[in-house]
């Protein structure tokens, strides 16, 4: 009897939770062109061709994306990379982003990504290292005609190499004036709606740029 309630039980815990999932909003990335704004709506090509019709929160956080160079990459950078498995083993990075200390930590961690099949996505901060002689330097090391970044996170670290056409970007603050027809966007989770459109409370615009990620 005890055994009864006890599948009883354990299977309606799954149902709920499957349930739960099911109710639970679906996101997606969003990486494209504005092709019209009309108010809080917006209409994106996105980089697969497809038109979009996104509508923006009331609040939304509108973030600019700029250029930097690798000269921005301090010690102790929280920093992170879209990158490509190379034969030999190693990775190569697509882009790289710096974020600001007011988001340190966001998505810590080495995860797949959906840029390309098989890349990934590592968010971590950029390590001091001690030479020899007691000298504090970065984990920033230079590798024939590029670098290697060393981006440690909680459950270890990870060596990326950077060459110099990597994109490499910063955060800004933003404006919803610079949300345009032609100037490219990308969303880092947009909800699926029932009516097909989808909404966002956050936007990276390029500011000069075309969002890397």
């Amino acid at each position: 009897m005890r055994k009864a309630i006890w599948i009883l039980g354990t299977a309606s815990l799954v149902l709920w939770s499957v349930a739960s999932l099911a109710q639970q909003p679906q996101t997606m990335r969003v990486r494209g062109t504005i092709e019209k704004v009309d108010g809080s709506m917006l209409t994106v090509k996105s980089r697969g061709g497809e038109t979009l019709m996104i509508k923006l929160a009331d609040n939304a956080n509108v973030v600019a994306l700029v250029k930097a160079s690798l000269a921005d990459i301090k010690p102790g950078s929280f920093v992170g990379s879209a990158a490509m498995p190379e034969a030999d083993g190693s990775f190569k990075a697509v882009e790289v982003h710096i974020f600001p200390e007011s988001m340190r930590g966001t998505g810590e961690g080495d995860r797949p990504y959906d840029y390309k099949p098989k890349s990934t996505m590592t968010n971590g901060t950029v390590g001091a290292s001690t030479n020899a002689t007691g000298t504090v330097g970065s984990d920033v090391a230079k590798t024939g005609g590029g670098t290697t970044l060393t981006i440690k996170y909680k459950e270890g670290e990870k060596k990326i190499d950077v060459t110099p056409e990597t994109p490499i970007v910063m955060y800004a603050p933003g404006s919803k004036d610079e949300l345009k027809p032609g100037a490219a966007i990308y969303i880092t989770a947009a909800t699926k709606e029932a009516d097909g459109t989808l909404s966002a409370s956050r936007i990276n615009v390029g500011r000069g740029v075309v969002p890397p990620m």
